[in-house]
């Protein structure tokens, strides 16, 4: 078992930034992709960023390309995702997931993912 609690969401204006944090406790963290989603009431969960176990590998949502960055710090059993130009679009409840998976492999599909945390609001306000 792996247990994911995120935190850093909030209220910001757009054009502001926040920093995710995502720690993890259980199993060997360094074993797993790590993934952010985020959803809003009555859409789908929708992929935003994702970092292979390894950290050398990172990819994203074209909605969120060049304003978000995703990183990892396998020491302290935490990722990262910390957002800059931050648009209303981007309100939703933002969640890390964790991927059993090889060193730079990944997915971008939730159903791929093995675990979740409970979420953290993030408001952009116009």
């Amino acid at each position: 078992q792996v247990q994911l609690v995120e935190s850093g969401g909030g209220l910001v204006q757009a054009g502001g930034s926040l920093r995710l944090s995502c720690a993890a406790s259980g199993r060997t963290f360094s074993n797993y992709a790590m993934g952010w989603f985020r959803q809003v009431p009555g859409k789908e969960r929708e992929f935003v960023a994702v970092i292979s176990w390894s950290g050398g590998s990172t990819y994203y949502a074209d909605s969120v390309k060049g304003r978000f960055t995703i990183s990892r710090d396998n020491a302290k059993n935490t990722v990262y995702l910390q957002m800059n130009s931050l648009k209303p679009e981007d309100t939703a409840t933002y969640y890390c997931a964790a991927e059993f998976t090889t060193p730079e492999n990944y997915s971008t599909r939730s159903r791929n993912y093995d675990y979740w945390g409970q979420g953290t609001q993030v408001t952009v306000s116009s």
